[in-house]
């Protein structure tokens, strides 16, 4: 009997999207069903996006170069990065099928089999994932919920080092947690990474939703940390794209730009509908963003409201992206999370929230805890959350 591999076996599922036949059966039975368990933004896209969708007049929709169009990374060099304060040059860029293939592709230059990443715990399921993919093992620096997820001192970045670890990897602004590092967390991070001749990969998808007086810091501007920084962005959520799926890795290594082109050759080209989608996108006005972050405050500051008046619920208030990690009253996160799709109904409504245990190495420390994403416009998110409120009340299993 033919068998698939014992890695992909293993594999773990998308704790972010393992519950979706549950809520795919609840609507079909008529539920509405409010998602707070996904990044996927209902703010709509700029209208310079969509015109360059309209406009696509292609009569043959062929390969682009693997390094992705040169328009495209000419015009984020000149358009986005340059005005950022990110200097670039046209070979430092490469364009990736969204965000998830830059950590791909970084983590596996990085890193060859039975070498470790570092990453600060909680962090994005996926790197998880994307590391088990590749042979790549994980150890973690700990933050607590009631710090706020704040970057502990050094010498925790210390403990956790081994000689087999290869590069931290961030998420800043931070997902699920909603952390933004400050300049000097971020200088910190950098010394650490070049004491230790580490690589420091930064995803920084999130650089607009930052709610803070201190603009944010992107390790490209790291001073002597050149040869260190890899950068992965993307389109997704600075211009609410998520299914372009276009996104791209930048360093000033030049070996590991040459070995990025290598992976993307393999790969033949990033999506060619979705380059000019993002080519377009680029012209989006500076009143789009500002929009934009106003909107993600509101909806920040209604769901930090909400929960924290739920009794026996407790969230940090994130200072960046649009994601907040709140503890429940409940002995199983993913059982409820579950029971909400399958059990509970408020006049026909339900909710769905990611159970966070797979955002921790050690998955006991977020048994309790869920992922809430903030993407929903406030009318809907305060329904979303009373329901959960809701829920709780009735939930057999609360503490």
């Amino acid at each position: 009997m033919v068998q698939i591999s014992s890695r992909t076996q293993q594999l773990p599922a998308s704790a972010i999207r393992k519950l979706v036949p549950f809520a795919d059966a609840a609507k079909a039975s008529g539920v509405k069903v409010y998602h707070l368990n996904v990044g996927a933004p209902d703010i709509k896209s700029p209208d310079c996006a969509l015109d360059a969708i309209k406009a696509i007049n292609l009569h043959h929709v062929s390969y682009t170069n693997s390094a992705g169009l040169i328009e495209l990374r000419r015009d984020m060099i000149e358009k986005y990065y340059k005005k950022i304060g990110i200097d670039v040059g046209i070979d430092e860029i490469v364009i990736n099928v969204a965000g998830s293939e830059g950590v791909e592709f970084a983590i596996q230059i990085t890193c060859d089999p039975g070498d470790e990443i570092l990453l600060i715990e909680p962090y994005y399921t996926n790197y998880y994932t994307l590391a088990f993919k590749y042979g790549v093992g994980v150890n973690v620096v700990r933050t607590n919920i009631r710090e706020g997820f704040r970057v502990p001192g050094i010498e925790e970045f210390e403990k956790a080092l081994t000689p087999r670890t290869k590069a931290l990897m961030i998420s800043n602004p931070g997902n699920p947690t909603g952390v933004v590092y400050t300049k000097a967390e971020m200088e910190i991070l950098g010394e650490f990474c070049r004491r230790h001749n580490l690589f420091l990969i930064s995803d920084e998808v999130y650089r607009e939703f930052c709610y803070t007086d201190e603009p944010h810091y992107s390790a490209m501007n790291l001073k002597g940390l050149e040869q260190n920084v890899i950068l992965v962005d993307s389109v997704s959520k600075r211009y609410n794209l998520c299914g372009c799926r276009i996104g791209c890795t930048i360093s000033h290594n030049k070996e590991v730009m040459a070995a990025v082109v290598k992976l993307a050759q393999a790969r033949l080209c990033p999506p060619v509908l979705g380059q000019y989608t993002a080519l377009g996108a680029l012209d989006a006005p500076q009143e789009y963003f500002d929009q934009t972050k106003e909107e993600y405050i509101a909806r920040r500051d209604c769901a930090i409201e909400c929960l924290n008046k739920i009794p026996g619920v407790f969230t940090p208030k994130p200072d960046g992206a649009f994601y907040t990690i709140a503890e429940l009253p409940v002995d199983d996160a993913e059982a409820f999370a579950k029971w909400l799709l399958t059990e509970f109904r408020l006049d026909g409504e339900t909710v769905m929230v990611t159970p966070a245990a797979s955002f921790y190495l050690d998955k006991s420390l977020g048994k309790r805890h869920v992922r809430v994403a903030y993407v929903l416009e406030v009318p809907k998110l305060r329904r979303a959350l009373h329901i959960l409120e809701k829920a709780l009340e009735a939930y057999p299993n609360k503490l």
